[in-house]
């Protein structure tokens, strides 16, 4: 296969040509591997090579899943893959091979794909940009010099660098979506529990879930078919679906009633290119016969992230001592990056009765955001409040862990009520900024609702297709 035509085609569409037999799953592997070693060195996504192990499967016998012999990337964060290390994009956070794979793993084997390595994530999730000491800055391929999102920065780098199709990602307060907008990707931050948890702990109190990254719809759409199935001893699975989710992508949506909104947790406004992205989305959708009108959810977003940030704090501090437990020793001085440290003691001195009247308080503020939703069927908001910053602007290695807050705060802050109600979430790459860099659209649906958001998301890349778009990086 060509190394330029392997790109042009998505993870089904590679599947087709795999099951018609005009190319070998072995032949595409090679393409992907040529691709990831051209283009890495510049992006810093793939961070652990499996090279050998996954020619071994692409010349065996793969399950006949919907992937079947398509080329897949594993985020280095929480899922475990038998015999690979694992470091959680932390100096201290070590496991030098897990002794199996996590269950979600197991079921993108049994999707077909082929597992050729890891990609890049800051330290334990932490930050919504791909900086750490321990595996370096993961650029963005529209422009190397700004940041490809976080949490999951390798995967959106990778995807959108032609690298695979689609890879493994996971969302705990936006880490799906943030990195698809800034790198032009499709990013379904999925309904809670939709698919199996991989952390030990409970993925972030619930708020974390895990799926994908890819370049089209369809390829989010069968994955979830593929995966999003309830996993034993979950203690709160999602309702079942109606049917498959590829079969909505097709689907009209109907007259749908979204509802859009540009505020920020600040009350400060967001920058006129982003209004006006917000409103020619609001545009579109009226010419597609949707109702829409602007109207926020309502809720007190400096109460939201107080509660929050109490319960979270707590929660990142029990991780860090799960893993000295497992360790038998305390990080040594420079063995945590700066926002690790920080939760780690910071949340050593969050009593119990601050941690649960936090979650507490969260879960009445829940309430009220999913009320809102009784009055429409999607809520329309950008992703993110400016199109992907310059990496060496928003460093979360900064020695000014405060300033790094603040302009972190004013690049992102609609993303995380849809983690903390459970709703599912999804960011479209519709527009492009004037500096060439992608804008992504955050489309929020009602609770266990991806069906509807399949619908529609769909019927926005028929009428405003980013298919044709590629970074500068692509060839």
């Amino acid at each position: 296969m060509a190394f330029a035509e392997y790109a042009d085609y998505d993870g089904l569409g590679l599947a087709e040509l795999m099951a018609r037999g005009e190319v070998s799953p072995a032949e595409v592997l090679e393409a992907a591997i040529e691709r990831i070693e051209r283009h890495d060195g510049k992006l810093n996504a793939v961070v652990y090579k499996a090279y050998d192990e996954a020619r071994a499967a692409a010349s065996g016998d793969l399950p006949d899943g919907p992937f079947r012999g398509v080329p897949f990337l594993i985020k280095d964060l929480g899922a475990r893959v038998e015999g690979w290390p694992r470091t959680s994009g932390s100096r201290f956070a070590q496991v030098a091979a897990d002794p199996d794979d996590s269950e979600l793993v197991r079921r993108y084997r049994a999707a077909g794909v082929v597992l050729a390595g890891k990609t890049n994530t800051p330290e334990f999730g932490i930050p919504g940009v791909t900086i750490s000491e321990r595996l370096g800055v993961c650029r963005n391929p529209w422009n190397p010099e700004h940041i490809s999102g976080g949490s999951s920065g390798g995967a959106a780098a990778a995807v959108a660098a032609g690298m695979v199709p689609l890879a493994h990602a996971s969302d705990g307060l936006g880490s799906i979506r943030i990195p698809a907008a800034c790198c032009g990707l499709v990013g379904m931050k999925i309904t809670r529990d939709r698919t199996p948890i991989c952390e030990v702990s409970d993925g972030a109190l619930g708020f974390s879930v895990h799926h994908v990254v890819s370049r089209t719809v369809r390829d989010s759409a069968a994955m979830l078919d593929a995966t999003g199935y309830a996993q034993i001893g979950d203690p709160f699975q999602a309702p079942a679906k109606d049917g498959p989710y590829l079969a909505e992508v097709g689907r009209s949506p109907g007259r749908l009633r979204i509802a859009w909104s540009t505020e920020t947790p600040s009350g400060k406004p967001i920058p006129e290119e982003m209004q006006a992205a917000v409103e020619r989305t609001a545009e579109a959708l009226r010419h597609l016969g949707h109702d829409v009108f602007e109207r926020g959810l309502g809720v007190d977003y400096r109460a939201l992230y107080r509660a929050q940030g109490l319960a979270s704090a707590a929660n990142a501090s029990a991780n860090v001592s799960r893993w000295v437990e497992a360790l038998g020793r305390e990080p040594a001085e420079g063995e945590l990056g700066p926002l690790a440290r920080r939760a780690y003691e910071a949340g050593k001195r969050i009593t119990g009765n601050q941690a649960f009247w936090g979650f507490q308080e969260l879960r009445l503020l829940n309430r009220q955001i999913l009320a809102a939703f009784e009055d429409f069927d999607v809520f329309l908001s950008p992703v993110m409040s400016t199109p992907a910053p310059r990496a060496d602007w928003l460093d979360p290695l900064m020695a000014d862990t405060r300033e790094f807050d603040r302009r972190q705060a004013a690049t992102y802050g609609t993303t995380p009520p849809a983690n903390f109600t459970g709703q599912p979430s999804v960011s479209l790459p519709l527009w492009m900024s004037k500096d060439g860099l992608p804008i992504g659209m955050m489309f929020t649906g009602r609770f266990a609702d991806e069906a509807t958001l399949y619908r529609l998301a769909g019927q926005l890349e028929t009428e405003l297709p980013w298919k044709d778009r590629k970074p500068p990086i692509w060839n």
